[in-house]
């Protein structure tokens, strides 16, 4: 938003600067169809005609990129982000001049983007056509990260290079839906909008909480309504989606957020008879790697992404060692990282000819003590779950050694889920499960208070 611009002296001419009477129509539908649900919001894509060059252009350029670097080396393109963010970017100019060696340079984290952003703005580019994104984070932090129209836009460029390796090219255009964002919670940013770039295809938020909608059986009324090509959501609104009567199918679904089970997945492609994709992806750095089943992990896909995997003293691990995800560069230029960490920990490894992340986990590394004294790593558990259609989940160790688990998905059966925690921590565990119709916003998935149980 312009910082020159109140909520209520923003029209329909601002969200959507190049707005057709196609595209207008297609907003009054989307609006006003008689299942269509409360909309708590107004938003839009912002982007002017020029910016449509540079979006498609940024879509080109992605789209046949190469994502890597050498083995033991840096990206071309390093050095030169370096030093612009040394010379243009408060926080950054703070180090001083250029160390020896890239691994020399200081970390950044959550904490440092939370104090004040716009220490990370660099200082040579124009501020008047902002945006912002708010998230409130794992541990309900919030933070406010800078971005623009075309950073908003550029998304979909990633997502197309992750659908391109499965044969699918969107084609979703004029007078159709393209993508509905579908959430699942008490309170949730819900609006309409349409995609330039694709002829002004619908893009809707939605929220499948009863509560956002007159009566809940239009849920299933509205989306067959629409017909999207694509949904998008987290596992906890995708299982919600399960439930609904729909008639329609999507070609594909992207689960984003958080983490999928294996076995969530495998039910949802049963059931919606398309692929599904999980994404990693976060509001600082947009999509950054999408699984792939024949390489055993994420594919990173941002041709400009380095990523470092980084110990508990910012070390740099061995190939193939797990620890800290941490990130340089990105699509972004009001947001430019520099060795980022992001509290999610994976190993890399290069298969190929691509880098990849194995064993992805969006926490802190926890350990688990089994009843005769042996310790797991908390990855254990998700694989111990992954056959299950688990949307949610969290474990938790008492400072005794019992252990509590909540579990919240589709079609669980408490006896067998407990059986396959059982296999890990003991028969003789004092271990309670709980099936739980829904967690808060944010959860932290492993927590232990028992000594040495912290990684």
């Amino acid at each position: 938003m312009s910082t020159k611009e109140r909520p209520d002296q923003i029209t329909d001419q601002d969200r959507y600067p190049t707005l057709s009477e196609h595209g207008q129509a297609l907003l009054r539908f989307l609006r006003e169809h008689p299942n269509a649900p409360i909309f708590r919001n107004q938003s839009g894509n912002r982007l002017e005609a020029t910016d449509l060059e540079q979006v498609r252009a940024f879509e080109a350029e992605v789209l046949r990129s190469e994502v890597g670097w050498p083995r033991n080396g840096h990206p071309a393109w390093l050095e030169g982000h370096l030093e612009r963010c040394l010379e243009w970017v408060p926080h950054y100019r703070r180090y001083g001049s250029k160390p020896p060696r890239f691994e020399d340079l200081p970390t950044t984290d959550r904490g440092d983007l939370g104090r004040d952003i716009a220490q990370f703005v660099p200082d040579d580019l124009p501020i008047d056509r902002l945006i912002n994104f708010r998230t409130s984070g794992t541990t309900g932090h919030g933070l406010l990260l800078a971005s623009h129209p075309t950073v908003a836009a550029g998304y979909l460029a990633f997502h197309k290079r992750a659908l391109r390796r499965l044969g699918i090219e969107l084609t979703h255009g004029r007078g159709k839906v393209g993508v509905v964002l579908v959430g699942w919670q008490r309170r949730c940013f819900t609006y309409v909008s349409v995609t330039p770039s694709m002829d002004e295809s619908g893009l809707v938020k939605i929220n499948l909480w009863p509560g956002d909608w007159r009566d809940p059986a239009d849920r299933a009324k509205y989306l067959d309504a629409l017909a999207p090509e694509v949904y998008t959501g987290d596992p906890i609104s995708f299982a919600e989606l399960l439930d609904l009567p729909l008639t329609t199918r999507p070609r594909v679904l992207l689960s984003t957020s958080m983490q999928l089970l294996p076995g969530l997945r495998r039910r949802l492609e049963a059931h919606f008879r398309c692929p599904v994709l999980d994404l990693y992806s976060m509001n600082e750095a947009g999509p950054v790697a999408v699984h792939d089943d024949v390489l055993g992990g994420h594919r990173l896909l941002q041709p400009r992404l380095y990523v470092e995997i980084l110990g508990a003293g910012g070390e740099r691990v061995a190939d193939g060692e797990r620890g800290e995800i941490t990130l340089s560069g990105g699509f972004n230029p009001w947001l430019p990282l520099l060795r980022y960490r992001t509290g999610d920990f994976a190993a890399l490894s290069a298969v190929g000819d691509a880098p990849v992340l194995i064993g992805l986990e969006g926490r802190p590394p926890v350990r688990f003590r089994a009843a005769h004294g042996e310790w797991f790593n908390n990855i254990e558990i998700t694989h111990a779950l992954q056959g299950f259609a688990i949307s949610r989940h969290t474990v938790h160790q008492r400072a005794d050694g019992s252990v509590m688990a909540r579990v919240q998905g589709v079609a669980l059966d408490p006896a067998e889920v407990e059986h396959a925690l059982r296999g890990l921590f003991g028969a003789g565990a004092s271990l309670q499960l709980e099936l739980v119709r829904e967690f808060g916003d944010k959860v932290i998935q492993y927590t232990s208070a028992l000594d040495g149980g912290m990684a």
